[in-house]
């Protein structure tokens, strides 16, 4: 059993910074790679970036090429996205997601595991 936690979101003014960070629990944290997505009300879940297994690759949507940066840390079960310079378009919850299958995947139904998401909101 994998759980995922999210943590570090809250208020945050947009130009400034944010790290979120998403703890795994469970089964061996290096068997999976890991996915930030976002969502807000109405909107289908989007694929933010991605982190192989063992951080040697990374994946990012055109749309947060520049603005997020991820990493992972397996020695502390643990994957980080910082975002900089965070526009109010970025208010979202957040989610961490872990996959079994292709990284490159951006389809939310192709993971295994989900975190229950922090909410970000950028003010102006």
């Amino acid at each position: 059993q994998v759980q995922l936690v999210e943590s570090g979101g809250g208020l945050v003014q947009a130009g400034g910074s944010l790290r979120l960070s998403c703890a795994a629990s469970g089964r061996s944290f290096s068997s999976y790679f890991v996915s930030w997505f976002r969502q807000v009300p109405g909107k289908e879940r989007e694929f933010v970036s991605a982190v192989s297994r063992i951080g040697g690759a990374i994946i990012h949507a055109d749309s947060a090429k520049g603005r997020f940066t991820i990493s992972r840390d397996n020695a502390k079960n643990a994957v980080y996205l910082q975002t900089n310079s965070p526009k109010p378009a970025g208010t979202a919850v957040y989610y961490c997601a872990g996959g079994h299958g292709n990284m490159s995947t951006r389809s939310p139904d192709e993971y295994n595991y989900w975190g229950q998401g922090t909410k970000v909101t950028v003010s102006s």
